[in-house]
This record gives C-alpha cells, sequence and structure tokens, in this order.
C-alpha cells in the first residue's frame, strides 16, 4: 500500500497530472491576461510525452553523470514533497517531529539541482544562469525561514501533523495579521523557487536564451519541466497546509480546498503578469529589504499576540 501512495495517489501519477492541468490554468488565464485564444488543456502533456521520447543531447563539454542525474533527482524530490503533503492532510498522525524541516530541505533540492545540471552542462550562458539561481536561492531563503518560524513559534512544533491540529482547534494561521504578513513572504518565495516573472532571472530567455536550460533536450528537459509543473501545485498546497487550515478530504471541505487552491494559483498567475522582470541584484535586494522586513514584523507581532 504505500509504495502505491508514491506511485499512484497522493504521489507521482496524482502530482504529474494535476501539476500539469495546474500549468495549462496557467498560461490559459495569462493568455486571457493579453487578450489571447491560449492553449488546449492537453497541449501541456503533449509537450511533456514528447520531450520524454525524444533523445537527450549531451554537449561535448558537459559532465554527463550529473547532467543527467540532476532532472531525475529533482522530479525526485519534487514527487516526494507532495506526496508527503497529501499523506499528510488526509491523516494527520502520518506526520513527524521535524517533517517541516525535512519538506523545506527537500523543496530546496530542484533549485540545487537546476544549478548542478546547469553548471555541468559546459555552456557559459547556463553557468550565468547557475549563478543568478544561486543567488536567488539564498536571498528568498532567509525571509522564508522567518516567516516558517512564525508558524513554529505559534503552534509550539515543527510537525505538519501538529501545524494542521493547531490551525484545526484555533482557526488557520491566516486569519491573523502575523499570519496574513508571513503568507505573502511564503508566496513570494515561492514565485522565486518556481522561477516565476518577476524572478525568473536564471531563466531569462530574452536575455540568456532559456539560460539554466540551454542545454537540456529530450527527456532531461521533459524531467525538469515536469518538476516545475509539480511543484506549481505543490506551492499553493503547502500554503494551504501551513497556514490556511490545510485540506479536508471530506465534504465541503475539498470543494472549499478547490476553491482556495484557484484563488492562489491565480495570484501567482497574475503577479507575474503585471511585473516586469527583476534584475539579479534587484531581486536579492528585495527579499534581503522587503521581504526580511516584513518577515520580522510577522514574527514579532506573532510573538505579542497577533
Amino acid at each position: 500500500m504505500p509504495i502505491l501512495y508514491y506511485l499512484v495517489f497522493p504521489g507521482f501519477v496524482f502530482v504529474s497530472v494535476v501539476g500539469l492541468l495546474t500549468a495549462w490554468f496557467d498560461r490559459k488565464l495569462t493568455a486571457r491576461i493579453q487578450w489571447r485564444k491560449g492553449p488546449p488543456i492537453l497541449q501541456n502533456f503533449y509537450d511533456v510525452i514528447k520531450l520524454l521520447t525524444k533523445e537527450v543531447v549531451i554537449p561535448e563539454s558537459a559532465n554527463p553523470t550529473i547532467f543527467l542525474l540532476a532532472p531525475a533527482i529533482a522530479l525526485s524530490a519534487s514527487v516526494l514533497v507532495a506526496t508527503m503533503l497529501g499523506i499528510y492532510n488526509m491523516n494527520y498522525n502520518a506526520s513527524f517531529v521535524g517533517d517541516l524541516i525535512v519538506l523545506w530541505y527537500l523543496l530546496t533540492i530542484p533549485s540545487i539541482m537546476i544549478i548542478l545540471g546547469a553548471s555541468a552542462s559546459g555552456n557559459p550562458l547556463a553557468s550565468v544562469g547557475a549563478e543568478r539561481e544561486i543567488n536567488q536561492l539564498f536571498a528568498y531563503e532567509f525571509p522564508m525561514i522567518i516567516a516558517f518560524c512564525v508558524v513554529i513559534f505559534r503552534v509550539g512544533s515543527i510537525s505538519i501533523g501538529k501545524i494542521l491540529e493547531y490551525q484545526a482547534a484555533n482557526g488557520p494561521i491566516l486569519y491573523s495579521v502575523s499570519g496574513v504578513l508571513a503568507f505573502i513572504v511564503v508566496l513570494f518565495a515561492l514565485q522565486a523557487k518556481l522561477g516565476l516573472v518577476p524572478f525568473d532571472i536564471p531563466e531569462a530567455e530574452t536575455e540568456l536564451g532559456a539560460g539554466i536550460f540551454m542545454e537540456y533536450s529530450g527527456a532531461a528537459l521533459g524531467a525538469f519541466k515536469l518538476t516545475k509543473a509539480i511543484l506549481l501545485y505543490v506551492s499553493p498546497v503547502f500554503l494551504i497546509t501551513l497556514f490556511w487550515g490545510g485540506i479536508k478530504v471530506h465534504g465541503l471541505g475539498l470543494l472549499w480546498a478547490f476553491l482556495k487552491y484557484i484563488l492562489i494559483i491565480v495570484i501567482m498567475t497574475l503577479l507575474r503578469n503585471t511585473n516586469p522582470r527583476l534584475r539579479i541584484d534587484q531581486s536579492i535586494k528585495y527579499f534581503w529589504g522587503w521581504m526580511t522586513l516584513i518577515s520580522i514584523i510577522a514574527f514579532i507581532l506573532m510573538r505579542v499576540g497577533y
């Protein structure tokens, strides 16, 4: 039975399908904002399947081992995070002490694999993208950790199950001033982790010609695209779990969770369609400046009861 959790539901098959559908919704909404028709609902499935069936071209200057392992490890980590979140929302008792730290660590692995894969490609433009990814990773992780502390200190636990139990008994953490501020910080940090505008600096197609993914093709590129789609699914689920009471799988709770999920995706899509791309120095200043300040204010307000 546990192997079915990871392979089917709420594991690989489920999160891949929902992630690709979410990516389609993001593209469709983007098209509507820009007065375009947008892609058909199965377009992302066609794209990923086509990539997975094509040959992977390895550059002569690349380190083939790291170049090929990076997308596989990134995909595995994203599926594991999605599966753990799904299991914990269905069964609070499946959680263990410190699993929030484990989830945070696993969420960092795809970014690290993107950095390693781009660096191993031997392409100078990909290396520039990898450098930007490193700088941005260091920038958004700090305020995000402080925002996590708002949840941890309010609940008194670093267990996802305890956080969900606390919200079931006391109401969502989002329904407090400190919760709103911490939610905003984590939302923007996840936007940067996904590489969405205005934080798509490492990829920057108009500057670096796809940057970190420049040398990737075929199944390796397909694995990275699928990873991004799964992380797009993970982001709202993670926010709902930490701040908005989690996902209730009974009765109207599932409908309410779906509406919350759609609302967060709409916000993320609007953010990337109403802002220009930042420079890497602007992104770092933004996270170490405003986002860090907001997260510190949220922590202080939480300590005084708000």
